[in-house]
């Protein structure tokens, strides 16, 4: 028996994030929090829960995209379960050949020889679509969708996968898995990773232990562009409802899953095409609009459609709270009630 919670037992509320595609650069700066914080333990070497890809690209795991799983028909569907070479990343390095071997002169660091070391989190980086000189790409970052109906919890047969009540985070109870894998399986997303030194599965917590703390989570508050938004759906004064539920400008990823993911994204505007003789195509858009509603649905157009009228309107001398939402002016405005100070949570301060 799973613990998923169904539509009359659900959360009383749903915690959120938004990311803004326009803003991010992919500095990695979430990525890197979220492991020196979460996945610095024995097996956990290959676990990035907070990754940024490039798009197109087939980001990690390895062309995770076609790996399946999700809902349909309503029924949880088992799609690939990911392998640790898909995963990649998490090499051992020559060190000691390098700094003690006396060979600092001729060698240089390099992975060893592995059948893990043949792909990474950021293999293709950069690399994107398009062709010179109206070459394109944008970055995606990813983490568990901490889903409205998880389907890992559904494919769980211990339980140990669970939807958390009072703000819908996905959780798991270590003790509980027999890592079975079928929530690797079942994530569309694959966001689900496999400990092999401890036999469980592991993914992102949204940073529920700083969030009882008031704090937002790391990935969010690390962010030095701006763009990650914390908060509830159901807060109708806060910027996460307005982007999502009023305005419509921040879409779900690959909604045709079926589970209801409650990470959003803002999707990339870019810069106008070029024709052969390098005057500028003001009608045909850089990035296929089929490629952005291959990953963010029909509604992407409507999106992009609203934010290109409101950057309008904003040059042309008038308003736009939209857009003055997503500049963010005041970052704390970013993270809805979890505003709290990290340090001076550690350190007991009074703030």
């Amino acid at each position: 028996m799973t613990s998923v919670m169904h539509p009359d037992t659900g959360p009383m509320r749903q915690i959120a994030m938004v990311f803004d595609l326009n803003k991010c650069m992919g500095c990695q700066t979430c990525s890197v929090a979220c492991k020196v914080l979460w996945t610095r333990e024995e097996g956990e070497e290959h676990q990035w829960w907070c990754t940024v890809n490039t798009q197109p690209g087939l980001g990690t795991p390895k062309g995770w995209e076609e790996m399946g799983g999700g809902l349909q028909d309503g029924k949880p569907v088992p799609g690939h379960q990911p392998t640790r070479a898909e995963f990649g990343g998490g090499w051992d390095f020559n060190y000691q050949e390098v700094f003690y071997g006396g060979k600092g002169r001729s060698v240089h660091l390099r992975p060893e020889e592995s059948p893990n070391n043949a792909w990474g989190p950021n293999w293709d980086e950069d690399q994107g679509g398009g062709e010179y000189p109206n070459a394109y790409y944008f970055y995606l970052p990813r983490l568990c969708n901490h889903c409205t109906r998880p389907v890992c919890a559904e494919a769980c047969p211990t339980g140990a996968m669970y939807k958390r009540r009072e703000d819908g985070i996905v959780l798991r109870n270590e003790d509980a898995c027999q890592g079975f894998r079928f929530c690797m399986e079942a994530c569309p997303y694959k966001k689900v990773y496999f400990n092999y030194a401890r036999n469980v599965s592991q993914h992102c917590i949204m940073c529920f232990p700083r969030l009882e703390q008031g704090v937002a989570p790391v990935c969010a508050r690390q962010c030095p562009g701006r763009l990650v938004f914390v908060g509830f759906l159901d807060d109708t004064e806060g910027p996460i409802h307005k982007l999502v539920n009023e305005w419509g400008v921040a879409l779900p990823l690959h909604a045709e899953y079926g589970t209801g993911p409650n990470v959003f994204y803002v999707p990339p505007l870019a810069p106008h095409r070029l024709n052969e003789d390098m005057s500028i195509d003001y009608e045909t858009p850089r990035i296929p609009p089929e490629y952005l509603e291959s990953l963010f649905g029909p509604k992407v157009h409507a999106a992009l459609d609203k934010l290109k009228n409101e950057l309008e309107t904003v040059r042309n001398g008038g308003q736009s709270e939209i857009l003055d939402t997503l500049i963010v002016y005041k970052w704390l405005d970013l993270f809805g009630p979890f505003t709290q100070d990290p340090a001076e949570v550690e350190t007991g301060a009074q703030g």
